[in-house]
């Protein structure tokens, strides 16, 4: 009965909102608090592996985890990998009051958290379609940039806080408090049922989410492939989060520590990102909708690549801001428009498997370019490696605007 309703005046798409908000502060805090017991409680090593272990099971279950959602529901699949996060940190929590766990029980959380990441992600991001109506999911998509960007900023600090005021207890029980705010709210969210996209449905086949799950994962993945918009679209995303991740990433921090621009520097290029990914959000959940969307993430991904060369091109700390800024700004956009589009695009049978197939090329694949870019940039320097990052950006962009079936897609009013 909501379908008509403007995003931002619908309760239900709010409570969501604040539910996705608490639980990424909450994954953010959690992070902080893992980093500082680790570094306590092992060498500098075994605080690595701690750290990296979680990505683990996240890359390698992300799939499953959108077969999961498809199946049994992504409310469902939501409330219980919510659950299984607020208690596992709750119970770390009580353990640090009272002992210093070993390295590997901090390993083992680790482990555990990155699985139920795998799962969560995938079903927190099928629930928009089934919150609001088609025409309102690029305003959503806006509204949860925004909520990201806010919670990347406080996080952060209030972790520290935390940890400086209570140590790593306090930080897990304000992280599992966090959690359980996340579980109340969406349990209090209520959804509207989706139908099966009629055009692809074949009366001769079973439905796509019963079945082994080995053979649903694979029909997911066939159904991506052979859909005119999705295969297009999750192809941009690869190509061009591949060039993009190891510069903006990694190779930020190289670039400062080789210009002498030392931590300030670098804390205000990051920045500057944030600043501009949240006004392309804000311009989205306020305009609502956005013409010739295909169109527009290509446009918006070539002319980010062209702003992160030049960022390892500018003479001075400021303009390597401004290029940033740029950067947010177009990366967000095109990452708004590309949410919207699968959201719209796809079948909800198969609406958790594009989200975990999404989430798994931006999350889970792209870093693993990490190694490569610190080597490359060692051998040839920042400016080769982010040119190079660039061009296979800008070519992520440029295949999606050689699609006419990307080009020519809208969003619903």
């Amino acid at each position: 009965r909501n379908a008509g309703r403007p995003a931002h005046r619908d309760g239900n798409v709010l409570r969501w909102l604040a539910a996705y908000t608490a639980s990424m502060v909450g994954d953010a805090v959690y992070f902080v608090a893992l980093s500082w017991a680790a570094t306590r409680t092992g060498s500098p090593g075994q605080a690595g592996l701690v750290l990296a272990v979680g990505a683990v099971p996240r890359a390698l279950l992300m799939l499953g985890g959108g077969v999961v959602a498809d199946r049994f529901g992504p409310r469902r699949v939501v409330l219980a990998s919510d659950t299984v996060r607020c208690l596992v940190i709750l119970a770390v929590a009580g353990l640090l009051y009272v002992t210093t766990p070993g390295i590997w029980l901090l390993a083992l959380v680790a482990l555990v958290f990155g699985a139920t990441d795998a799962l969560f992600l995938p079903a927190v991001g099928a629930l928009p379609p089934r919150l609001t109506g088609p025409g309102q999911l690029a305003r959503v998509q806006g509204m949860r940039g925004v909520a990201a960007r806010v919670g990347l900023v406080t996080a952060g600090p209030l972790g520290g806080v935390v940890v400086a005021l209570g140590g790593p207890a306090a930080a897990f029980a304000t992280a599992g408090g966090l959690f359980a705010l996340s579980l109340a709210l969406l349990a209090a969210v209520r959804l509207r049922p989706l139908p099966t996209d009629t055009a692809t449905a074949d009366p001769a086949k079973p439905p796509p989410d019963t079945g082994p799950l080995r053979a649903q994962l694979t029909d997911g993945l066939r159904y991506i492939r052979r859909h005119r918009v999705l295969g297009p679209l999750v192809l941009v995303v690869a190509v061009s989060e591949l060039g993009f991740a190891g510069p903006a990433n990694l190779g930020i921090a190289l670039l400062a520590q080789e210009r002498g621009w030392g931590a300030t520097g670098l804390g205000w290029i990051i920045a500057g990102f944030g600043v501009g990914a949240g006004g392309a959000s804000a311009l989205i959940a306020v305009r609502g909708r956005i013409g010739r969307p295909g169109v527009v993430q290509g446009v918006a991904v070539i002319a980010g690549a062209v702003a992160l060369a030049g960022i390892a091109y500018a003479p001075s700390v400021r303009l390597s801001v401004a290029a940033a800024v740029c950067v947010g700004l177009t990366v967000g956009l095109a990452g708004a428009v590309v949410g919207a589009l699968q959201q719209t695009a796809a079948d909800p049978a198969y609406l958790g498997r594009v989200t975990s197939v999404s989430t798994l090329v931006t999350m889970g694949l792209a870093p693993l370019c990490h190694p490569l870019v610190g080597a490359a940039v060692g051998a040839w320097g920042t400016r080769p490696v982010f040119l190079a990052g660039a061009a296979l950006s800008a070519l992520g962009g440029t295949l999606g605007l050689c699609s006419r079936a990307l080009r020519t897609a809208e969003l619903p009013r």
